[in-house]
């Protein structure tokens, strides 16, 4: 499973970068407003340290709009997957952009009929939203299955990319059910990493370690370091 870090913080972006877990980013409006730069500026920088693909979301809700404003971000890196609402004219947009070679990231999936219709569309990317169905009593990886499903049945090539990850369990039900990549803000790709009986075998360890009187690394080590 690929790990997308859903954010456009880009000290965050930088950190996590470092670790080599991070196979791409996603932003958003939102994110954009959160972090107070300027979208192109900011997007230009997250696509320069990062590798994969950088999801950069038009704003407009007509096609023409919305394909002139995808055109445009396109234009900022070759990694640069343009994000198109699942609305028709966001349809409209995906078709004729990933015709001309831009990959797209079809976004606010809350159906698996819609995210039948951002394949046929060819869609790079579709990103169903499991938190926000949680929020409103509904089976946000009920939806993945689904979707998982239906694209194995007709070997589509869009990648299935969970949005709206809000905690570690979203994570691993996604990857149980084999969707391709996981968006996740900086806290819950970091809190992965927790579990309170490795801090709990780690000071063991070191308490051991301490009483040995002993050292890795001498002064000259440290030096050269």
């Amino acid at each position: 499973m690929k790990f997308f870090v859903d954010s456009a913080d880009t000290a965050a972006i930088r950190e996590l970068n470092e670790t080599g877990l991070v196979d791409g980013v996603t932003t958003n409006p939102s994110l954009i407003a959160k972090s107070g730069g300027n979208i192109l500026k900011v997007v230009a920088e997250i696509a320069e340290m990062v590798e994969g693909p950088v999801s950069a979301e038009v704003t407009a809700t007509d096609h023409a709009t919305m394909l002139a404003e995808g055109r445009k971000l396109a234009k900022i890196a070759p990694n640069i997957a343009v994000k198109v609402p699942l609305t028709m004219d966001g349809l409209k947009t995906c078709k004729v952009l990933t015709d001309a070679g831009t990959m797209v990231n079809v976004t606010l999936c809350f159906s698996a009929n819609q995210a039948l219709l951002a394949a046929k569309a060819g869609a790079t990317f579709i990103s169903p939203f499991v938190g926000r169905l949680d929020d409103i009593g509904q089976d946000g990886m009920e939806l993945i299955a689904d979707i998982v499903s239906i694209y194995d049945n007709y070997d589509f090539g869009t990648e299935v990319l969970v949005a709206s990850i809000r905690h570690p369990m979203h994570l691993l039900d996604a990857a149980k059910l084999g969707a391709d990549v996981a968006t996740l803000p900086p806290n819950v790709l970091t809190s992965l990493a927790n579990h309170p009986l490795t801090d709990k075998g780690l000071k063991a360890f070191l308490d051991d370690w301490a009483k040995t009187g002993q050292s890795i690394l001498d002064d000259t080590d440290m030096a050269e370091a």
